[in-house]
């Protein structure tokens, strides 16, 4: 419950995570007209100068940018979804979201307007953004009906421009349902498609979307995340709410920090290499998302678990590395080289390497109390140890020579 109102409040108010929100316009050489934008920016893009951020492209921008700044706001508060730049098209005027979709009746591809709104997106909207904004290299397309069918338009690139499509409820152009998934088989980067339609949809677009999921359900290929869902009780125009989130989740679950499924599941049952799942993890931030992260203290946590339940003490060498790298000030380094020492018995070096860690900065639940308190339980160990008498072997009488020959006596007796 106090979720759903953290939700509804977040919607209602995008400055509670001081986000900012710009009002622009372009003049477009492409459409021979100035198109209005609004731009949201990430809570830190001011305080964070040299970080970079997606780019979320709306079309229909006059109603889904606050229902997507509200989800992603949402998504902040709890470090499940990273901060994005979002940007809305105006196409609230003189029918703009009818012409700027113009296809062809038989080809199905851009044309008219259709055809210079294409370019406008790709040659000027997305480089004037990335010219005066930080944005990533990784971009998101989103929109409704019309403009959902027409942003799959960009599939038919042999390298799109977006690397996810969030397609609602698509009312497709002609040919659609076969050519994108034959588009979607053949992608050659990493690419997130999502759509849906629900129950109360409109009945002749729902059939065509069910048909084009059938078809892209039939492809194997490893660059393609792929989801599809159809909502129970949902209307056309509910149905954005239902898929606003799940859509979202879904392109940056990577992003989200190590849960108690994912440790259970996915490393836990790991027979070594921990440590390698948690840079690996990372690294796919950078590489897909381009997003280059410090290495959340709780995923340091959740290695550190998973390094004690399977006793692979030696991985905290490396834990203690990374954990130099991206909090060098702090005492997690050396507290996880503490660990290493005293799981293996070298009591000495762990009791140093605690005291060590006393000086540093505390971070999360590590403080310079639980550092003495670790270096004073090891020092009566190490004494008590020290201190145990040692065991006596008890003397025994020299065992009896075995004779090499029999007695001369006995010789004789014979």
């Amino acid at each position: 419950m106090k979720k759903l109102i953290l939700f509804l409040l977040l919607v209602g108010s995008g400055s509670l995570l001081a986000q900012r929100t710009i009002t622009d316009t372009i003049t477009s050489q492409k459409l021979n007209e100035d198109r209005e934008i609004k731009i949201g920016l990430p809570p830190s893009y001011d305080k964070n100068k040299s970080q970079k951020y997606p780019l979320l492209i709306l079309f229909d921008g006059d109603f889904l940018f606050d229902a997507f700044q509200g989800a992603l706001s949402y998504g902040y508060y709890w470090d499940d979804l990273p901060e994005v730049i979002i940007v809305g098209i105006s196409q609230n005027k003189n029918n703009e979201r009818e012409t700027d979709c113009t296809v062809d009746e038989t080809t199905g591809l851009p044309s008219e307007k259709g055809a210079d709104f294409f370019e406008f997106i790709g040659m000027e909207l997305i480089p004037s953004i990335q010219k005066n904004f930080r944005a990533a290299p990784f971009r998101i397309a989103a929109g409704l009906d019309t403009t959902a069918g027409f942003l799959n338009c960009y599939l038919y690139k042999d390298q799109p421009i977006f690397n996810a499509f969030i397609s609602m409820s698509p009312e497709l152009p002609t040919g659609m349902e076969e050519q994108i998934p034959e588009r979607l088989a053949a992608v050659q980067q990493t690419t997130f498609y999502y759509h849906c339609t629900a129950d109360g949809d409109m009945k002749k677009m729902r059939t065509r979307i069910q048909a084009m999921d059938a078809e892209i359900k039939k492809i194997n290929n490893p660059k393609l995340n792929y989801v599809y869902e159809e909502f129970k009780g949902a209307s056309h125009y509910s149905l954005v709410l239902h898929a606003i989130p799940s859509a979202l989740y879904q392109i940056f679950s990577v992003y989200q920090p190590i849960s108690t499924a994912e440790f259970q599941e996915k490393i836990a049952v790991l027979p070594s290499g921990y440590v390698k799942y948690l840079t690996d993890k990372y690294d796919m931030l950078e590489k897909v998302l381009g997003l280059k992260l410090q290495i959340r203290i709780n995923d340091f946590k959740a290695i550190e678990a998973a390094i004690l339940k399977n006793k692979a003490y030696p991985e905290f060498d490396q834990l203690s590395q990374l954990a130099r790298k991206n909090y060098p000030k702090s005492m997690l380094a050396d507290y996880h080289l503490a660990q290493l020492y005293e799981k293996t018995g070298d009591l000495k070096r762990a009791i140093k390497s605690y005291q060590t860690a006393f000086q540093k900065e505390e971070i999360g639940d590590l403080t310079k109390d639980m550092m003495l308190e670790r270096a004073d339980a090891l020092k009566g160990a190490a004494k008590a140890k020290a201190e145990e008498p040692v065991e006596e072997v008890p003397a025994t009488d020299a065992p009896a020579e075995t004779p090499t020959e029999t007695p001369v006596e006995e010789k004789k007796s014979e």
